[in-house]
Formats: structure tokens, sequence, C-alpha cells
């Protein structure tokens, strides 16, 4: 028996970009550099979630190339990858302040002349590291004066999301649950409603721990997700990174196709009209 081959349409949204300060990108997972057992893995997991945009904590990032040592920093196409300074440790406004001026030198040493963004970390809990909404709100202000291109991680407050984009952050970055915690998506009420209020994108940062969570974050709106840990502590953190590629693809798919509307009862998927007798 031959075998009959049907051509599939090529349906690929080429123009699907995420936009952000308006610098266009492929991707809408980005992944973090932290946690990972080696540099080798890192490396791998990075190049296998063909993300666009890498986030290092400026507290424990080098630069050594004129020292002739190595480091994640080196080691990274910048040509392909962006670069996402963050203020990951800074416990006050003040301190975060300074630290992301530091991140603006390294982009500039990596050769991103034009690149300003930061994220803007302010977290005085040590022990449930949420994010302080004062701090951040004090820091935002001050960055997005002197030009920075911030992106604030946030608890999924609306009040406070709606306040730092009035202030002009580029995106919002609500946490899904705490840093490092896995459990996925644990304030969803609020985070549609940041969504929903938006005029800027949103991108869900922290607490994914599985393929399906980034797939649910990008089904109800988010623009993108941010996540490290579940990537950098998995088994096989080059098969997760795939894994979380692929979940934001379909989720993003998933929303822009427009989900059915649920039914309280069953609906039947033939027609009850010209049914054989």
């Amino acid at each position: 028996m031959n075998l009959i081959i049907i051509p599939q349409m090529n349906r690929e949204n080429t123009t699907d970009h995420l936009i952000i300060a308006n610098k266009k990108f492929e991707s809408r997972l980005m992944l973090g550099t932290g946690k990972y057992r080696n540099i080798k893995e890192a490396i791998e997991s990075i190049e296998a979630s063909k993300t666009s945009i890498v986030t290092v904590a400026i507290r424990r990032a080098e630069y050594t190339k004129k020292i002739g040592r190595s480091n994640l920093i080196d080691s990274l196409n910048w040509k392909k990858l962006w670069l996402l300074p963050n203020t990951a440790g800074c416990e006050t406004a003040e301190e975060a302040i300074r630290i992301a001026s530091l991140g603006q030198e390294i982009s500039k040493k990596i050769g991103q002349i034009d690149n300003t963004f930061i994220k803007l970390e302010v977290i005085s809990d040590s022990k449930y590291l949420l994010p302080d909404p004062i701090g951040t709100l004090k820091a935002a202000e001050y960055l997005v004066n002197k030009k920075f291109s911030v992106l604030p991680y946030i608890y999924p407050d609306p009040i406070l999301a709606k306040q730092l984009e009035d202030i002009g952050c580029k995106t919002i970055m609500p946490l899904g649950s705490p840093i490092g915690s896995g459990q996925g998506l644990k304030n969803l009420h609020n985070i549609q409603i940041i969504i929903d209020n938006a005029k800027v994108p949103i991108i869900i940062d922290a607490g994914i721990g599985t393929s399906s969570e980034a797939n649910q974050a990008m089904e109800i709106g988010a623009s993108a997700v941010l996540l490290n840990t579940a990537v950098a502590k998995s088994k096989d953190p080059k098969l997760m990174a795939n894994s979380m590629r692929l979940g934001v693809i379909s989720g993003r798919k998933c929303y822009l196709a427009g989900k059915m509307e649920k039914q309280i009862t069953a609906q039947a998927s033939s027609p009850s009209n010209g049914v054989l007798k």
C-alpha cells in the first residue's frame, strides 16, 4: 500500500515577537544563569532554550576577558543574546540604584552599547524573598528618570503594577510564587488582573517549576516567562530548557487562537439533523 503524504499548511506566525522598549525579541522565554552545576550545563541549557534574553545577577557577575580568565559572561555569544542585568541581592532602593549602574557598564563591555535594560529587584525579606513594594517603586522612579529601561520584579499587586507602568517601566514582572519554590502560579487571579489592565508586556517571573506551568502563564495572556531554578535544578537541564521552550510556544499559540468557552453541559460534536435512522 502506497503511503499518501498530505502536505501541511504553514501557519507559523513569524511576526509575533516580544517587544520591550521598542526592541524586538524572537523568544518569549527568558532564562536565568544561576544555580547550574557548572558553566557547561548553563551554556547548553541556554542554547537549548533558544532564548533571546538572559538575565545575570550583577553582584555575581564578572567580566574577566581582560585578565585572561573565563566565566559564563565570557562564554556566551552576545551577538545573539540580549543581556538583562538584575539587581538580585539588593535590600534597599539606594543599593539597587547603585548596582543598576554597574549593570549598564557590563552591558557596554560586552558590546551592547545601547542596552539600558535593568531587571529591578529590591528584596529585604531574607526568608520568603518577597519584593519590597515601596523600595521597588522608589528605585524604579529614579532609574526611569535616568533613562533606564526598567523591568521591575513585584508581588502580583495590581495597584502597584499600574503605578509602575504609569511612571514609565517597560514591563511588569509579577511572581508566580516565591523565587526558586517551584510552586507554580499561586496568584493566578491577581496576575490575570495585571495582564488585563496592562499596556506594557507582563512577564511571569519566579515559581514556575514545569513546562505545563509555563504554558499556563502564556495561555492567560502573559507576554513572556522568566525562569531559572526549574531548569538549573532539574536532572537534565538541557532537556528541561527545551521543554520550557515548547511550553511557552504552545501557550502563546493557544492564547492567540482563542480558547473555546466552557459549557456546563456536554455539547455534541456532530450535528443532530440529518442523522440516519
